[in-house]
């Protein structure tokens, strides 16, 4: 397929839908009411529980109900800069760390803050775009390529940047790895070369690492490392810590974006005020972590990657065009071997593709055009997260090996559905 490297979206806030993630979890929970078996490879929710430690630091600070800066706990902030230091090899300042309901706000405050433009490599996320369009922002998209194992180069950067006018107008790069919607990340030699892009050209980095403790051999390297004067860390607990629910996102910044960290703050007073209470005490136990949290993390990690190999494997053995998981839990499948006989199917595009596979198998997936992908082409995002994530871990802890046949007991639901995916494209 032919694709235009970089494109500019003119937007209309009247056409922004439902989040597509959202509209299929919604959708899904319909059919199941009706009697319908459904796969839900949808929504991309952590199948775990929350930390034990960081409920019981909830129950302790159910009383609390005063209202907090606006910027966050000074105890959460200083806990979340430990975590970066720690984790990512940063060097964090409690100072410029901000705390908001959810990364997903946080971001939409950061387009509200910032003047210039956004810069998205696709496939994307499902939320970056459409929060542009709200805020009648302008949005370039960079589409990466199959070959490229859905990964934006350095030089790809490059030949974007030089092909603009005024090389050095403001803009935020939008970088998110481990990834969603494609489960891969990026080495270190890759992200040192976007870093040293990002300087020359004096981008701003959104590094959005929200996955990062998901990486399946606990290896994330953050960009921070390299260019850390101009990346935002963003990361909350939704993923790694199994909490979307909870609503607490974090953004850690660098000492010369403090202007942009405080006109956030200063939005933030004016529209949510605060992040829940007793919801950011608990927060600051996550963050520090500790050996049981280590060990949740560890066993989770080993889960999601046994289990992401099984299903890519399968997958891939059928002829669908895809990459292993590398991170998070999701698989970017590319049917494009199958054109031909999808036509037949009268299936042309990604919407139709997930159409004919939820109405005929019962299978839940994410059309590719949701994730900024070119409505023709032939993929599709799968979240394989649809298994008992509490029975899987509390099965997972007395074990220093997953024997053979562990996914396939634990996870039944998961396989079988990604089998009927490949009898269905037979």
């Amino acid at each position: 397929m032919n694709l235009s490297k970089h494109v500019s979206l003119d937007i209309n806030i009247r056409d922004i839908a439902m989040s597509p993630t959202m509209a299929i979890n919604d959708r899904v929970k319909v059919l199941k009411r009706e009697g319908k078996k459904i796969y839900d490879f949808g929504i991309g929710q952590s199948p775990f529980p929350v930390p034990t430690p960081v409920v019981d630091a909830l129950k302790l600070y159910a009383q609390e109900k005063d209202y907090l800066p606006a910027k966050g706990l000074p105890a959460l902030r200083e806990a979340v800069a430990g975590f970066h230091t720690i984790k990512d090899n940063v060097n964090v300042n409690p100072d410029y760390v901000l705390i908001g309901p959810g990364s997903k706000q946080l971001m939409f405050l950061l387009q509200i803050a910032f003047y210039g433009e956004i810069v998205v490599p696709t496939p994307c996320w499902v939320t970056y775009v459409p929060q542009a369009m709200i805020l009648g922002k302008k949005v370039r998209l960079i589409h990466t390529t199959f070959e490229d194992k859905w990964h934006m180069t350095a030089k790809a950067l490059t030949e974007f940047l030089e092909s603009e006018h005024d090389l050095y107008r403001p803009r935020i790069l939008v970088l998110n790895y481990p990834g969603n919607p494609d489960g891969l990340t990026y080495d270190k030699d890759e992200i040192k070369n976007i870093a040293d892009v990002a300087r020359k050209y004096e981008l701003i980095l959104l590094s959005d690492e929200i996955y990062g403790q998901l990486h399946h051999k606990g290896e994330h390297i953050s960009v921070a490392r390299f260019y850390p004067e101009g990346t935002i860390i963003s990361s909350g607990l939704s993923k790694w810590c199994g909490a979307g629910g909870w609503r607490l996102g974090t953004f850690a910044f660098p000492k010369d974006l403090d202007w942009l960290m405080d006109s956030m703050a200063s939005i933030a007073s004016e529209t949510y005020t605060s992040v829940c209470s007793p919801i950011q005490y608990a927060a600051v136990h996550a963050f520090k972590g500790g050996v049981s949290i280590e060990r949740y993390l560890w066993h989770s990690r080993r889960i999601l990657s046994v289990l992401g190999g099984e299903c890519y494997k399968i997958l891939h053995d059928a002829g669908i065009r895809i990459y292993p998981p590398e991170g998070g839990f999701y698989l970017f499948l590319d049917f494009t071997p199958f054109a031909e006989h999808l036509s037949k199917k009268g299936i042309y595009d990604s919407m139709t593709l997930c159409e004919q596979l939820l109405h005929e198998k019962g299978i839940a997936l994410i059309p590719g055009v949701a994730f900024e992908r070119p409505s023709t082409e032939l993929t599709a995002r799968l979240s394989y997260v649809n298994f008992n994530g509490t029975k899987t871990l509390t099965a997972s802890e007395p074990l220093d090996k997953l024997p053979e046949g562990f996914v396939m007991q634990m996870c039944e639901e998961t396989i079988e559905g990604i089998k009927m995916i490949t009898d269905w494209i037979k």
